[in-house]
């Protein structure tokens, strides 16, 4: 009898309530409870929007003695099938910030409103002086000279944006030049923002989008017709969605020296994959309107801060610092070891700013000004480095055995009865089935299957061109 296929993706931890501070965990499990799906996505859409009101405002610096400085801007990418949720998990997260950007512009179409009238009162004024100055022009330049002189107008007002959709990289560049500080880039599938930055050609977004994941850059658009935009610092907060089957196929495009291998997909250190409960319950009740309100407040208050002309500096106290130097020395010698794939090393090697950053997102989350980040804060954001690092690890098991989730698939169509008894690799090519869409493909899920026994391969000579053929192995099939 044919031996079961091995799992495909590895077990991930369960998210707990205990991992988000307590101003937003009642409001985080409520969507997820209303909505019955997995809390790990609203709770990963809060984080990543929370981290973006934040953006360079405020930094931490995890060493006690050093000038290293991590800006708190968080990605964050939720993976499921379609029907679970995805999208709408994160609209109900992204609410409050919505509504903040709704609060940004109304206030500022009023502020710009009063601005076109003192724009054209000047103009106007201009204008009469510019009459003036014509009939004194030979009789007194001076003068004339003086009433040339255009009224002072006050700059034009700028917008503050807090999300921004859909929008090309020189946009987001004349964005982020009266945006500083940062914002939230949100797709709610951000499958073709991927492929479309592994276009030939779109080799400067990508450069553009990795220095954005820093926070504290400059960065200097020059384009004939546009001009020169310089950007004081580029920050930016990301967020969005994608398919299991399109997530599998971009990670193994980018760990085989695919246009992919740059590691952008890393940055994403917000990644998880949650397994999916079949089970579900009609829920239908009104929100807990004490912790939306409390989430609520936590978003009015950080979206409130200010700047100085400068970030506002955050270390550990002692027991955290402690507490982070005990967590690092290991962690680095980890990574530096060859036991782990390199696109996970990859991956994890960006905890050196995610964990420090998800410390202070949790501080200020608490209290906005303390500059002081605890042991509980670090020892949370620790937490979470535990859990999203199971999320990362089923992230990459599609390049370190990519083989195994197709052949699941190829298997569940031989015992549908989707391909009868007998079949080549390019009949099954042709019918663009998920991770089977090349007949190498298929003959790499075909091996695997006959390595467990489910098919037996040969190759067919008929007289013309020799045939791969392989053939179910009946007592699987039935």
């Amino acid at each position: 009898m044919p031996l079961p296929l091995p799992d495909a993706l590895p077990p991930v931890m369960p998210f707990d309530a205990d991992l988000l501070p307590v101003e937003i965990r009642g409001w985080v499990m409520d969507i997820a409870h209303r909505m019955q799906c997995p809390p790990d996505f609203p709770a990963v859409g809060a984080i990543a929007a929370i981290s973006s009101l934040i953006g360079a405002r405020a930094v931490v610096q995890p060493k006690a003695k050093d000038d290293w400085q991590v800006v708190p801007n968080m990605w964050g990418l939720i993976i499921g099938s379609p029907g679970v949720m995805k999208s709408p998990a994160l609209s109900e997260a992204l609410r409050p910030l919505h509504r903040l950007e709704a609060a940004a512009r109304e206030a500022w179409e009023l502020e710009k409103e009063t601005w076109d009238l003192d724009a054209k009162v000047a103009e106007m004024a201009n204008d009469a002086n510019s009459k003036s100055a014509r009939a004194l022009v030979a009789k007194d330049p001076a003068k004339a000279r003086a009433l040339l002189k255009p009224a002072d107008v006050p700059p034009s007002p700028l917008e503050r944006r807090f999300i921004v959709n859909d929008a090309t990289v020189e946009k987001l560049g004349d964005l982020m030049s009266s945006n500083p500080w940062g914002f939230l880039a949100y797709r709610d599938e951000i499958h073709g923002l991927l492929k479309g930055m592994d276009r030939e050609g779109q080799e400067g977004a990508r450069a553009f989008y990795l220095q954005a994941y820093d926070g504290n850059q400059g960065y200097t658009f020059d384009r004939i017709g546009r001009g020169t935009v310089r950007i004081p610092r580029v920050c930016l907060s990301m967020l969005g969605g994608i398919q299991p089957g399109r997530i599998q196929s971009y990670v193994r495009d980018a760990v085989s020296g695919g246009a992919g291998d740059d590691g952008l997909l890393q940055r994403f250190g917000l990644t998880v994959w949650p397994d999916v409960s079949g089970d579900f319950k009609n829920v239908d009740q009104w929100p807990d309107t004490p912790a939306k309100q409390m989430a609520g407040d936590v978003f009015d208050r950080l979206g409130a801060i200010g700047t100085t002309g400068e970030p506002r500096i955050w270390r550990f106290d002692p027991p955290a610092q402690g507490l982070f130097n005990e967590w690092r020395e290991p962690f680095e010698r980890e990574i530096r070891s060859d036991e782990i794939h390199p696109a996970l090393i990859a991956h994890l090697s960006k905890y050196r700013k995610l964990i420090p950053a998800l410390a202070l997102v949790f501080a200020m989350i608490e209290v906005t000004d303390a500059g002081v980040i605890t042991e509980s804060h670090l020892t949370r954001a620790l937490a979470w480095s535990d859990y999203l690092r199971s999320h990362a690890e089923r992230l990459y098991s599609a390049a370190v055995m990519p083989e195994t989730s197709a052949a699941k698939t190829l298997l569940s169509k031989i015992v549908a009865g989707a391909l009868g008894s007998t079949f080549t690799p390019r009949e099954v090519a042709v019918k663009h089935w998920t991770g089977l869409t090349t007949p190498d493909a298929v003959r790499k899920a075909a091996e695997l299957l006959a390595d467990y026994d489910w098919l037996r391969g040969g190759v067919v000579r008929t007289g013309g061109r020799p045939s791969e053929r392989y053939e179910v192995n009946p007592r699987g099939a039935a």
